[in-house]
């Protein structure tokens, strides 16, 4: 099994369960949020590869200046770890010193200390987001940092156990590419997502498809879809996790898609919405799990009116040949009612009666529990996403305070023995 990631270097797996109680004993412990959970599930499994652990000032900097690591690798986003200066001190931290990571009160991870540092807030905001304006909501996270970096290797020593329905979508690096492979996909094409599934997304995996078949033998379309859903920070007003899964899964059980040709799983990764910069994270993060193509479409990573809609597939243009994906650039689409079918400007001309694919129109169906027409939503994944409002989401399928207090967790921890 071929093991390489992004700019062929090799898949990094870090992880050491072996003993780990007796690893840890008297080292410092540092309680993180959710969110450096989220990474540290994602450095140690090699989502980030070729990233070891959190980010040094000089890798931030290259990242910031030239969207490259020191070694001249692409990468566009910055991986860091923040703490204040007054918590470093109580703790006594240093370079060279290792502590414990602890989540959900258990031992996670140990951090190898390898730097300590400042860095300018504003500057990263400004160079990540092409802008410092706080109602961005990756300017807030990162305005929000604490006055300290520490950059250093991160090893798991306490894998996350993940709870139905997610354990069911949950593949690894390496487990990817030993799935993709049993299905004898040679071209994978990647379909980056936070929302349900409605026919305008269904259309676009599909075109994405036919194009990603391009140099295949016509006799041997040996191609499928990996649809690989965004889980992390959720703000009231998104879809629930639950849904967005099962939503999808629920497009290949009802033979949308055959099983052959579409597979569903998931990343821990909080938004950033760095729209351009976040286009070329995404295409890093799926050639790591095996794709050989990205589908990127309107405003992809965007939010508000920060970027233009075409922002991220000009950027990727640019950096074609130093990603180890083929991009495959997609138009928005509606439901045209005189073509009767799926259609974008650039073919069809009838602007005038199409009828958009808009978020506060699906939302306002959902929230209505109006059956949608098949022609704007499957009726099997509108029954798919009312089960998940239910069950999940105390019946709604966006997510509410009561969603964000009550829900189970999407992994937990084990406790380690004498830990």
């Amino acid at each position: 099994m071929n093991y390489t990631g992004h700019n062929g270097k090799p898949i990094v797996e870090r992880v050491a369960t072996e003993n780990a109680a007796a690893q840890i004993k008297g080292m410092p412990r540092i309680q993180i949020s959710k969110a450096t959970a989220h990474e540290v599930i994602s450095l140690s499994y090699g989502f980030f590869t070729p990233l070891t652990g959190f980010m040094g000032r000089h890798e931030v900097d290259g990242t910031l200046d030239k969207m490259q690591l020191p070694d001249g690798t692409l990468w566009s986003i910055p991986i860091v770890f923040d703490m204040s200066a007054d918590d470093i001190a109580k703790l006594g931290l240093k370079e060279g010193d290792s502590v414990v990571l602890e989540y959900l009160d258990a031992p996670m991870a140990i951090f190898e200390i390898s730097e300590i540092y400042e860095y300018d807030l504003e500057r990263m905001a400004e160079k990540t987001y092409g802008t410092s304006d706080p109602r961005h909501p990756g300017v807030k996270k990162t305005l929000a940092y604490q006055n300290r970096f520490i950059g250093g290797d991160i090893t798991l020593i306490n894998e996350p156990v993940f709870n139905e329905p997610f354990k069911s979508f949950w593949l690894t690096p390496k487990q990817h590419k030993e799935a993709l492979a049993a299905k004898d996909w040679k071209h994978v094409v990647a379909h980056q997502t936070r929302n349900v599934p409605h026919t305008g997304h269904e259309a676009l995996m599909k075109q994405a498809w036919f194009a990603a078949n391009e140099d295949m033998p016509v006799n041997n379309l040996n191609t499928g879809v990996l649809v690989n859903a965004i889980i992390g920070q959720k703000r009231v007003g998104d879809y629930i996790d639950e849904a967005i899964l099962l939503a999808q899964n629920e497009l290949g059980n009802s033979g949308y898609f055959r099983e052959d040709v579409h597979k569903v799983s998931f990343t821990l990764w909080d938004m950033r919405y760095a729209g351009p910069r976040e286009a070329i994270f995404h295409a890093i993060l799926r050639t790591n799990l095996g794709c050989t193509h990205h589908m990127f479409g309107r405003d992809h990573a965007g939010v508000g009116d920060f970027y233009d809609p075409y922002d991220a597939q000009n950027l990727l243009k640019q950096h074609r040949s130093e990603l180890g994906i083929k991009p495959v650039f997609l138009r928005e689409n509606w439901y045209c009612p005189e073509c009767l079918e799926v259609t974008n400007s650039a073919l069809c001309g009838h602007d005038d009666q199409s009828q958009s694919f808009s978020g506060s129109l699906i939302r306002s169906i959902l929230t209505d529990e109006v059956k949608p027409t098949q022609k704007v939503m499957r009726h099997e994944v509108f029954e798919v996403v009312m089960d998940c409002a239910d069950k999940y989401g105390s019946g709604s399928p966006f997510v509410t305070e009561e969603y964000l207090k009550t829900r189970r967790p999407v992994f937990t921890l084990k406790q380690l023995e004498d830990s």
